[in-house]
């Protein structure tokens, strides 16, 4: 392939991964195996990855800021057990074989799309109820850890993972949670990727290309999510949980 059009379809994945990635996860599905076309070991596509999931979580960040729906008085509680989890996944990443990053994001999307379709409410908090913070609800601090561990680990479908905590464990709306979501992976991704780049990881035109398509398509995520209703955003969540899957699955 010529390098031009590989890097288009960087640009391109990268924009269709940061919608999904804002709205609600899985989007490296798509990035891990675009970079990995061009060669890369699987180890050096995962650290890659998190170069545009850098730069689209900043950018998510910002809109949803900007739009008033980013809960700052609940982010240190929330974002703090991710960012242990996140180091600590991460670390295990870099001794970790290759051949685990397959079977544990096969496993989390199955498990992710299980609840969703078993129990939706789940990621749909009934419009009366109060969020509860992280030191009243043990499984959210627990999802929390999780959440950041698998993020540092392998990063793809981490979005469903933390949606589970807020929505499911903290009892946030979606909109908001996707807020809390992105600021989260912004925590824990610039976590791991140190460790990566201190590993020499990352190759770095491949990520930062990236990074503009997924700028892009947060930016374009963040104002669909403000406008459109929770149940629109439900729906679309589940979608994403089975396609994820079924990408998890053919990959594996």
């Amino acid at each position: 392939m010529p390098i031009e059009l590989y890097y288009l379809l960087l640009l391109v994945t990268g924009f269709v991964a940061g919608i999904i990635n804002t709205l609600a996860g899985g989007g490296s599905n798509l990035t891990v195996p675009a970079l990995m076309v061009m060669g890369m070991p699987a180890d050096v596509a995962n650290a890659t990855n998190r170069v545009g999931v850098l730069f689209q979580s900043v950018s998510a960040v910002r809109g949803f800021h900007q739009h008033g729906k980013l809960p700052w008085d609940a982010v240190t509680p929330i974002v703090m057990p991710t960012l242990i989890g996140g180091a600590l996944g991460a670390l295990a990443a870099v001794f970790a074989p290759n051949e685990i990053l397959k079977p544990l994001l096969l496993g989390t999307m199955i498990a992710m799309a299980l609840v969703i379709l078993i129990s939706p409410s789940v990621v749909a908090p009934g419009a009366d109820e109060k969020p509860k913070t992280v030191a009243e609800s043990p499984l959210g601090l627990v999802g929390l850890l999780f959440a950041g561990f698998y993020g540092g680990f392998v990063q793809a479908g981490v979005g469903f993972v933390l949606l589970a905590a807020i929505t499911g464990a903290l009892r946030f709306d979606l909109v908001r949670a996707n807020a809390l979501k992105v600021i989260c992976a912004l925590g824990f991704t610039l976590v791991a990727l140190i460790i990566f780049i201190i590993d020499d990881l990352v190759a770095w035109v491949p990520g930062l290309v990236l990074a503009v398509g997924a700028i892009f398509g947060a930016q374009l995520a963040v104002k669909f999510a403000i406008k459109v209703e929770q149940r629109v955003l439900k729906w679309f969540l589940l979608v994403m949980t089975l396609v994820a899957s079924a990408a998890a699955l053919l990959s594996g």
